[in-house]
Order: structure tokens, then C-alpha cells, then sequence
């Protein structure tokens, strides 16, 4: 089973191509405009083990927020078609991550229902050249397109940088665990017998 998908988005404020591999090594290229979302995504490709190929474009004039909610967008898109049916897969997944003086709690449920808690407190408004508060409409994002839960709690923590780390590592090691096969499972994982 190939689970991997390309998907393009184009609009008035946007246009992004991503590719996603769900069964790869953790390879990223990204090129969103954005240097500190770049960081972030590379190392949610690099945790999650899944292969992200990410070229964006978008009214950076205006602010980042377009492109950052956008590419959510796109990545659940892509997230959803690369799993299909969903067949086989563990459904949840868990991880805690400390960066420094930062922890990170991010659990996430594959289920194909969307809904996003955020229990985030930054302690700036920006971290390199983009807003903190798009942290969150990045993961809104992805939460709705890809049907899946993402509680995302931030224990404790005082830079920026490093809540913010904290958070992507912990989603994708979260998310690599939710989207792993076990051949033990048969159909998917709910008694109601779909997702």
C-alpha cells in the first residue's frame, strides 16, 4: 500500500504544491517564504518520519497568515488522501518533548473527526519572522482537513523557540505513532467499524 500524496492549491493569496510521504525517513524540503515556519515543518517531517515537499508562495506583503493557514490546509489535505481508508492504523497517538525549559504534550486521534484543543501561552507575539497566534491556525488547519484530533497542551516554558520546537516535534512523533500499520488490526480501528 502507497500511502503518499501531491496536492496544489492555488487562490487569490496563495499557491502551494506539497507533496507528502507518509512512509518515509523524515526528509524535508520546505520553501514557504517564511524561515521560522520552515524550521517547524522540517522538523515535523523529520519526527513524524514522514517525507514533506513544500513549495509556497503568498501575500507575505500582508502578513504570514495566509500561507501559514494554507499550507495547514494543504497538509491535511494531503495527510487524509495518503491514508485512505485508514485501514490498519493504530489511530491514536501520544508524545511528550522537552526542549530545554519547555514540555509539550501533543495526542493526537486519526478517527476522522476534527477538533483541535489549544493550551498554549506564549510569551511574545512573534518568533523569528512570523506570529506566534498562527501556531494555532496552522494546526486548526490541519485538524479539520485531515479529520483527525490534535490536543495540543504546553506544560511549561519561557522562550518562544522553544514552546514552539516542543510543539511540532511532539505532534509528529504523535502523528507517526497514530499512522503506523499493525497488522493486527483488521479493517479499522472502532468498533463501529468505520472511521
Amino acid at each position: 500500500m502507497v500511502r503518499k500524496a501531491e496536492i496544489s492549491r492555488k487562490t487569490a493569496e496563495t499557491d502551494i504544491r506539497l507533496k507528502l510521504d507518509v512512509d518515509g525517513s523524515g526528509t524535508a524540503v520546505t520553501d514557504t517564504g517564511i524561515g521560522f515556519f520552515d524550521h517547524m515543518l522540517s522538523l515535523l517531517s523529520k519526527h513524524s518520519l514522514m517525507d514533506l515537499d513544500v513549495k509556497a508562495s503568498g501575500d507575505l506583503d500582508v502578513d504570514a497568515h495566509h500561507t501559514v493557514e494554507d499550507v495547514g490546509i494543504v497538509f491535511g489535505q494531503a495527510l487524509k488522501q495518503a491514508l485512505g481508508g485508514r485501514e490498519s492504523i493504530k489511530r491514536y497517538g501520544a508524545a511528550s518533548v522537552p526542549m530545554d525549559e519547555a514540555l509539550a504534550m501533543v495526542c493526537v486521534d486519526l478517527g476522522g473527526r476534527p477538533y483541535l484543543v489549544y493550551n498554549v501561552k506564549f510569551a511574545g507575539e512573534r518568533v523569528g519572522n512570523m506570529e506566534t497566534e498562527l501556531i494555532k491556525e496552522f494546526f486548526r488547519a490541519v485538524s479539520v482537513n485531515a479529520g483527525m484530533n490534535i490536543h495540543i497542551n504546553v506544560m511549561y516554558g519561557s522562550n518562544n523557540h522553544h514552546i514552539a520546537e516542543a510543539i511540532f516535534k511532539a505532534f509528529g512523533r504523535a502523528l507517526d505513532e497514530a499512522s503506523r500499520t499493525d497488522s493486527r488490526i483488521e479493517g479499522v480501528m472502532s468498533t463501529k467499524g468505520v472511521l
